[in-house]
């Protein structure tokens, strides 16, 4: 089997995810409970983020889920007193907060240069919004990089299904087993398990430990950076 393109996951994989998205989350949040601090905290607890330790539960809305489900998740605890078009707002403060605090991991950027060099096609998919997508890379200059981007609002559904590989397929002109999903969470696998891509790469430099990918990842690395030493990822059709 050979990999001739790698779609990756965004926030836990190129961004880093601790260092973004805990004052973006709190933000969300108390902006939600109208600037109650103890609701914020309630909200935060909900939605997969202990509000004491900012450490986040993987597989949790706020760790893995789009700019609805967080919405749906506080509206759970708000009830009527959510804010009106809650969706929309956590969308707007996601995309002002991805410009204002993403942080890339440490050798991200170089990663996919050097991936692109040795003829790899390589494209990005979250489940952010576009725009968020956008927000958080374009400080970074990442966004050409890619050859694809897709955000949970871009046409293709959202993760776990299997829509942003297949059109990364159709884009890039890959059957889907020449292609590599890499990502920190089961939904990133999961998405690639779905729509037959040929290797399930896990990464542990987000949200997910190793028991939590174990299962669903063909291959586990520390950080993308660790693929430039993989005899897959050496270059296409080697």
């Amino acid at each position: 089997m050979t990999i001739k393109g790698i779609l990756f996951d965004k926030d836990g994989t190129i961004i880093d995810f601790w260092r973004t998205w805990v004052p973006i989350n709190r933000e969300v949040a108390l902006f939600a409970a109208r600037g109650d601090l103890a609701l914020a905290d309630r909200l935060l607890l909900h939605g997969g983020q202990d509000p004491a330790t900012d450490r986040i539960t993987a597989g949790s809305v706020l760790a893995a889920g789009s700019v609805e489900a967080i919405a749906g998740a506080f509206i759970e605890v708000l009830g009527r007193a959510a804010p009106a078009d809650l969706a929309a707002a956590i969308d707007r403060i996601f995309t002002e907060g991805g410009a204002k605090h993403s942080v890339l991991l440490e050798g991200a950027r170089e990663t996919v240069v050097a991936l692109k060099a040795r003829g790899f096609r390589v494209g990005l998919a979250t489940n952010d919004t576009a725009g968020g997508m956008r927000a958080s890379l374009a400080r970074h200059g990442l966004i050409a990089e890619f050859e694809f981007l897709a955000g949970c609002d871009s046409g293709h559904g959202g993760k776990p299904g299997p829509g942003m590989v297949l059109a990364f397929c159709a884009a890039m002109v890959l059957a889907p087993h020449e292609v590599a999903v890499v990502g920190d969470a089961v939904h990133d696998l999961e998405m690639a398990a779905a729509a037959g891509a040929g290797l399930k790469v896990g990464v542990l430099c987000g949200t997910s430990a190793r028991a939590d990918l174990v299962l669903h990842a063909d291959l586990l690395v520390e950080d993308v950076v660790a693929l430039l030493d993989e005899p897959r990822f050496q270059r296409v059709g080697s």
